[in-house]
């Protein structure tokens, strides 16, 4: 079943991952070509073009490598998922570094702690530490601010009552 069926969203495939599995799937001697390759699918500026790019990319590959063209087939609307945003967001999503970062502190402080006593102290940990993550996101601005999100959402009133202004 996908993603866009349950939830109602595209799903994201982390660009530096689909990178690691593409290169993984070419000869040792071809992985800088085929590197360069995709490097200039995801130096397109529209969504249009980077899909255009990728198309061109994928049909030499097809008769000299074609399980690695068929990877590429796959993935397309998931790895281009970000170009549908706008430029100010794709830098934040095209990774899944933060999000993989943040569920590797969860695991070790769950971890510490070992075994919980009840599934509300659970809770009440992994929500402290989201809480916390996403204020120190808000005020660093590292991440995703809720400015250029405005546009994106269903208002443009936002609030951060947690956090500081």
């Amino acid at each position: 079943m996908s993603v866009r069926k349950v939830i109602c969203a595209t799903w994201q495939r982390c660009r530096v991952h689909f990178m690691r599995n593409v290169l993984a799937h070419a000869p040792s001697g071809q992985r800088r070509m085929v590197s360069a390759l995709i490097a200039t699918i995801f130096a397109q500026d529209t969504e249009a073009a980077a899909r255009a790019q990728w198309a061109s990319v994928t049909a030499p590959l097809r008769e000299r490598l074609p399980k690695l063209a068929k990877l590429m087939d796959e993935a397309c609307d998931d790895v281009l998922a970000h170009m549908s945003f706008s430029t100010v967001h794709r830098t934040k999503i095209h990774s899944t570094n933060p999000i993989e970062r943040l569920n590797g502190e969860i695991k070790r402080r769950t971890g510490v702690v070992g075994i919980f006593p009840t599934e509300t102290s659970i809770y009440r940990l992994v929500g402290a530490l989201l809480l916390e993550q996403n204020d120190e996101w808000a005020l660093q601005r590292r991440y995703m601010t809720l400015e250029p999100l405005a546009v994106v959402g269903d208002t443009s009133k936002l609030s951060l009552s947690a956090v500081a202004e």
